[in-house]
């Protein structure tokens, strides 16, 4: 069963920084539409960042000029780098893949980021 690991999550202060990947060993990212989402107990899942093949990105109006997505193919790694963190960003994060509008619902186990005011 295909699935992604994230990893680079913690326990961190408003104003501070985390990088996040998302990463797999079984298939080939690069192929692929990559998009970051996170969720908070008892809310509905969040799409935060994404990125296509081609490296158009695009993002949440919550997270826009704080969170960069990236991808490095040749690592088969796909980076979610969140600066000037608030506590509103505290949540798990998780990667997933898409094709076209189509999610393929990879979810991996997510990353834990706390952010504390």
């Amino acid at each position: 069963q295909v699935q992604f690991v994230e990893s680079g999550g913690g326990l961190v202060k408003s104003g501070e920084s985390l990088r996040l990947s998302c990463a797999s060993n079984t298939i080939p990212l690069s192929l692929y539409t990559i998009e970051w989402h996170r969720q908070v107990p008892g809310k509905e899942r969040e799409l935060v960042a994404g990125i296509t093949t081609s490296g158009i990105t695009d993002y949440a109006d919550s997270v826009k000029g704080r969170f960069t997505i990236s991808r490095d193919n040749a690592k088969k790694v796909v980076y979610l780098q969140m600066n000037s963190l608030k506590a509103e960003d505290t949540a798990v994060y998780y990667c997933n893949a898409r094709v076209g509008s189509t999610p393929l619902n990879w979810w991996g186990q997510g990353t834990q980021v706390t952010v504390s005011s």
